[in-house]
């Protein structure tokens, strides 16, 4: 099979943990026999630098060509700590999304057992933790109306949703419940919002569609709280835009490192498989920086073009690493070894 792939580095760690998912993504294609053409290109700070536009013209070409997309990650120093910047590497990754109609966000959340023990939560509490986050990507209070007012003393951000902006997800998580354990969580704060309510109706709307799911409502902060206390409880969660946004970083923590979530993001068009941790521009260069999370959104990437068994080589293999302690800093035991980024990367591909 020919695979078409836009590779997007990004950002401070980006191009590093990119690197070493292509290194996996080559010898998984070497070993099944498929082909893979990357064509970069540019996004975020580096984009700005390079011709002043976060998402530029010939990046969203590059990305509506090929089968799917792979991205490191956006932000940068010099634009996050200049609150008068008047293009941020955000933006770019915000056009990106409603560009391409990448409507959800999929972000698996798995303790793996040999990590039990690196959660900051108790082993009990954690172990058996398998739940997947769908959050909405494209509408709601990150792409409303903003702005500022009586002269510069004043801000506001609107969050706006229609039916049909929140039925497209909702169908999303309804189907992805059908697959794993018929269970979804809708979670919204409809006892303030308006927004939210119409979340809740069109939920009990839909529902009567997938008689196999059950289905239940909880409030974001409620959710917040049974997220830590009781993670094994959730299957599928389905929320939108800047509560799953908040939702998912806390799960994240879950696992034991941010560098250990995948995501993919589909709609419309051709879908994008990414890390969901930031930049990390202090771990640049440094070759220090966690690629699993990068590794696994490649996986997720095969396993979306229809290969589910070089999906299952690929993670077969991180989870011979993560059992033979081949891990980066921050997964690290104490008076275990710290491998490099590339050295992960390299095991990685070895096992495949």
């Amino acid at each position: 099979m020919d695979i078409n792939i836009a590779l997007l580095p990004g950002d401070g760690i980006g191009p590093e943990i990119i690197a070493e998912a292509t290194k996996v993504l080559d010898r998984t294609a070497a070993k099944f026999g498929h082909r893979i053409r990357y064509t970069e290109a540019l996004v975020g700070a580096a984009a700005i630098d390079a011709t002043g536009n976060p998402y530029p013209d010939t990046t969203h070409c590059i990305c509506r060509e090929a089968d799917a997309v792979l991205f490191g990650a956006i932000g940068d120093p010099k634009y996050d700590n200049n609150p008068k910047a008047k293009v941020r590497p955000e933006q770019g990754l915000l056009r990106m999304r409603k560009a391409l109609g990448l409507f959800a966000n999929l972000r698996p959340v798995t303790v793996y057992e040999p990590l039990v023990d690196r959660s900051p939560l108790k082993a009990d509490v954690v172990r058996g933790t398998d739940f997947i986050c769908v959050r909405e990507l494209t509408s709601g209070i990150y792409f409303g109306r903003q702005g500022r007012d009586r002269h510069d003393t004043r801000a506001y951000d609107t969050c706006t949703y229609t039916i049909d902006e929140i039925e497209q997800v909702l169908r999303v998580a309804f189907r992805l419940s059908g697959t794993r354990r018929r269970h979804l969580t809708v979670v919204d704060k409809a006892n303030v919002l308006e927004t939210s309510r119409m979340w809740r109706e069109t939920a009990q709307r839909t529902a009567c569609e997938y008689p196999d799911v059950t289905v239940d409502f909880m409030f974001v902060d409620n959710a917040a709280m049974q997220i830590v206390r009781q993670p094994t409880h959730f299957d599928v969660i389905v929320t939108e835009n800047m509560f799953g946004d908040i939702l998912t970083d806390e799960a994240s923590v879950i696992s034991g490192s941010l560098g250990m979530l995948s995501s993919a993001s589909v709609g419309a068009e051709v879908a994008l498989f990414e890390p969901i941790h930031g930049s990390y521009p202090q771990a640049a260069g440094k070759n220090i920086a966690n690629p699993m999370a990068t590794i696994l959104s490649a996986a997720m990437l095969l396993e979306h073009l229809g290969l589910d068994a070089e999906g299952r080589a690929v993670r077969r293999a991180v989870d011979r690493a993560l059992a033979e302690g081949v891990v980066t800093e921050d997964l690290a035991a104490p008076g275990e070894k710290a491998r490099s980024t590339s050295e992960v990367g390299d095991y990685v591909a070895s096992q495949i």
